[in-house]
């Protein structure tokens, strides 16, 4: 049975847009396109590059599709190139060789080369998928994919790189939606600039407990019935 596993560049507050350029996705107004570039470096680099150490698929929402769609095949990869780069041209062989199964309403509209629409019912056809043989299923970016199965409960694994900045407003990791569950932290470290880069498998469903007695106080009971409303 495949994995989904979640690859995410967040900031503090939860805002997962446009992490890579200014052009990026500036919808809503978003102004800090680009944010995690000041903090790159060897840390964050492993991090991303071990979501693609083994055999993937990439799961992408049509946003992120997108822009990958319009960056990766034209990457340069001729290594006598004079602006060749070897870890970039890695990526873009390794993407563009990649199945991509897609999120979109507009399957025709699909150029880059491996590209499959997932249908309709979007969670039906990512369930479907972790039922068949293959490798990983990857997503990168592809919010409202993220928020899709999260409600469905088609997570498997999570690896977030939390960066210390604030946006207060974008579009964020975590939606009302995400069906209740609780994970467990099974890697972690932090970058020299203070990126926490932080790994999560599913855990079963969130447990709970109570620091109050058995004998709650009057005014606790009365406390309890005003919150009921």
């Amino acid at each position: 049975m495949r994995k989904v596993i979640v690859g995410v560049f967040v900031s503090l507050d939860g805002v997962m847009q446009a992490p890579g350029g200014p052009e990026e996705d500036p919808s809503g107004g978003f102004r800090y396109g680009g944010w995690i570039v000041p903090y790159q470096g060897e840390a964050t680099g492993d991090a991303v590059s071990s979501l693609f150490a083994k055999p993937f698929d990439l799961l992408l929402g049509r946003t992120t599709y997108d822009i990958f769609a319009a960056y990766w095949p034209f990457y340069e990869t001729d290594p006598a190139a004079p602006d060749y780069n070897a870890g970039g041209a890695h990526i873009a062989n390794t993407f563009n060789a990649a199945t991509k199964f897609v999120a979109t309403h507009h399957p025709e509209t699909m150029t880059w080369r491996n590209s499959r629409a997932l249908g309709a019912d979007i969670a039906a056809g990512v369930r479907d998928l972790k039922n068949t043989d293959g490798p990983d299923l990857v997503v990168q970016g592809s919010t409202e994919l993220i928020h899709i199965l999260l409600a469905a409960d088609l997570v498997d694994h999570m690896q977030l790189l939390i960066y210390p900045i604030i946006f207060g407003k974008g579009k964020r990791l975590f939606d009302a939606g995400s069906a209740p569950r609780a994970l467990t932290l099974t890697q972690s470290q932090v970058s020299p600039d203070g990126v926490i880069i932080a790994r999560y498998d599913r855990a079963g469903e969130p447990t709970t407990g109570s620091f109050v007695g058995p004998d709650p106080s009057l005014a606790e009971m009365e406390r309890r019935k005003r919150m009921k409303g």
